[in-house]
């Protein structure tokens, strides 16, 4: 089968499609003719050689398709269903893959939008759980429009918070229409966020890493109610949590997106497609930044 992988370190152009043997799936583990597959930040930063230190490496961790042979164990999915879900050995951006969490696709969806769908909602409701976020809780975003901090607000929202989410200017209707209240970043947004909310701010999540953790820790009284998804060096600092995959999943949540969808609670992200042969300039995009859409690489 055809997928992505990279034998050394570097820029796009190590990248590689590749043919490798079919994986066949475990117990409680379904695998499936891959139709599209999430391209995420840290497919970048493991190119770099700045996460995982092995070699080779292949890529993905989410990905959408077609059940084509069930592991022992496996109940309520046949083949020829429609899933997607998590590939735990970052191998999805392939012709195949094994899923080891998975979940049916919304009947609404198509691959390319369900395949956006896993890291960034998990990462989400992860960070909201581990905060503690509950009705009548006011949380902050710091970087709320791109794809993980767009769930955030969201999510959030459906649990009845009160959001506040930072972005650029550009991107202050888009928050308001997943019913944030956006104020802009950089100098001065301490005393921004506090005119929106003169009782003060619960808690705050930190999806952008900017550098902003002391002002967050600051506006809620506290670095034990600020958790941040891209700032490690700065957690271990302020004695902020950094939350990461190792430290919990919330797969639970990949059966709760069809309800949520279906409610009006969650509306995916825009979708950005590449074919699986352009994954280098998929990624080009990605480590440029500033791109809303979630990219996916399209299989087949």
């Amino acid at each position: 089968m055809k997928a992505v992988r990279f034998d050394r370190f570097g820029g796009p152009e190590v990248l590689q499609i590749v043919d490798l043997p079919e994986p066949h799936p475990g117990p409680g583990q379904v695998r499936i003719a891959v139709r599209a597959a999430g391209v995420n930040v840290s497919d970048w930063k493991k190119r770099k050689g700045l996460m995982d230190g092995g070699l080779p490496q292949t890529l993905g961790y989410e990905a959408a398709g077609v059940v084509d042979e069930v592991g022992e164990g496996v109940v309520g999915v046949t083949v020829g269903d429609r899933v997607f879900g998590f590939d735990a050995d970052g191998a999805a951006q392939a012709e195949e893959a094994v899923l080891s969490f998975y979940a049916p696709i919304p009947a609404s969806l198509d691959f390319a939008v369900a395949a956006s769908l896993p890291t960034s909602v998990e990462t989400a409701t992860r960070a909201l759980d581990q905060l503690g976020v509950r009705k009548g809780d006011t949380l902050l975003v710091n970087g709320a429009s791109g794809s993980v901090g767009g769930a955030a607000v969201q999510l959030a929202v459906a649990r009845g918070a009160r959001v506040i989410g930072t972005a650029s200017p550009a991107n202050h209707e888009y928050l308001r229409s997943l019913g944030a209240e956006p104020v802009a970043y950089g100098e001065g947004l301490t005393e921004r966020v506090r005119s929106l909310a003169p009782d003060g701010v619960d808690l705050a999540l930190d999806v952008a890493g900017s550098g902003v953790l002391p002002e967050l820790i600051a506006l809620v009284g506290g670095a034990v109610n600020v958790l941040t998804l891209a700032d490690s060096e700065g957690a271990r600092e302020h004695g902020v949590l950094f939350s990461r995959g190792d430290s919990g999943r919330a797969v639970h949540v990949l059966g709760e997106i069809g309800e949520l969808i279906a409610s009006g609670r969650l509306a995916p992200p825009p979708v950005r497609t590449f074919p699986l042969g352009e994954v280098a300039e998929a990624q080009r995009v990605s480590e440029a930044g500033g791109v809303r859409a979630k990219l996916v690489l399209v299989v087949g």
